[in-house]
């Protein structure tokens, strides 16, 4: 029995290994590539011949309709407006799915759920047509808050880990504040809240990603708007024929700067993500 435990047990360990190779391999060739020194794309080799910091001078120097700085002060704003806004819709509707008990609850969760199995760029064409009616494509500006509302709109139909979290509450504690003549607001703001950091740490790191990543609704909305792109667009731009073999290689420096500050911040709050995270398994 030992000996084939000893033998499952290594068989599982090699498996890890190879599966870890396999996801840390990309990352890897990311950074590789962001410190290379020789230019132009593509290489028929992975190790490069000579390593520079070039690549992240030039990525921040800009020139030809390239302004990182630029993007990536537009992205960082978006993402925190959105944040902030996303992580109120979604505690509140969360909040109110699993305390209250009202006539529409059942159907209204229901509809969630459906919805949520939708990808939301299905809605993408609706959406901009919206926002240029309400003219909110005029400038680069209103763009931007078009963005806002973008992300932060549809972030209450995602309450359902939340939900699951409140759930895991006691309602008795909450009982207990009615009876110290606490309303709901006042429960929610100075009893719940303060007991539910993990899954306000989870929603928090969802709602900031959305936009740090996104492309698809950011490029609708922007369009050629090149001093008001996101991360996203301005990167994907740096690959367009006319540049890529001159900022193949800043490409690379790019993704490795932006990947900084959600490292970052998943290591300062990874306790509290898992926590969120096994809080809505459990409720």
């Amino acid at each position: 029995m030992r000996a084939k435990r000893f033998v499952v047990n290594s068989a599982c360990h090699i498996l890890l290994a190879v599966l870890s190779f396999i996801w840390v391999l990309p990352i890897f060739y990311v950074i590789l590539t962001s410190f290379r020194k020789e230019g132009g794309s593509y290489k028929s080799y992975i190790w490069p011949k000579g390593f520079t910091l070039d690549n992240y001078k030039n990525l921040f120097a800009g020139g030809n309709n390239i302004d990182f700085n630029q993007w990536f002060i537009n992205t960082l704003v978006v993402a925190i407006f959105s944040t902030l806004f996303s992580a109120f819709f979604v505690l509140c509707v969360s909040y109110v799915m699993s305390r209250l008990r009202f006539k529409m609850r059942k159907p209204l969760l229901n509809v969630a759920l459906i919805l949520g199995m939708f990808p939301g760029f299905m809605s993408m064409v609706a959406v901009y047509y919206i926002l240029k009616g309400l003219g909110f494509l005029e400038t680069g500006v209103l763009k931007q808050v078009a963005l806002v509302m973008v992300y932060s709109g549809g972030a209450g139909l995602g309450f359902y880990m939340a939900k699951g979290f409140f759930d895991t509450i006691p309602k008795t504690i909450d009982e207990a504040a009615y009876i110290d003549g606490a309303t709901k607001w006042d429960t929610f703001i100075h009893v719940t809240i303060p007991m539910s950091k993990p899954i306000i740490t989870y929603t928090l790191i969802q709602a900031f990603m959305a936009p740090w990543v996104d492309y698809i609704f950011a490029k609708v909305i922007m369009g050629n708007d090149t001093k008001y792109y996101t991360i996203a667009i301005g990167l994907w731009t740096m690959l367009e024929k006319e540049y890529v073999e001159y900022y193949y290689t800043q490409f690379y420096a790019g993704c490795v700067i932006i990947s900084i500050p959600i490292a970052i911040l998943f290591l300062l709050t990874q306790k509290c993500y898992v926590e969120g995270l096994s809080g809505a398994v459990k409720g």
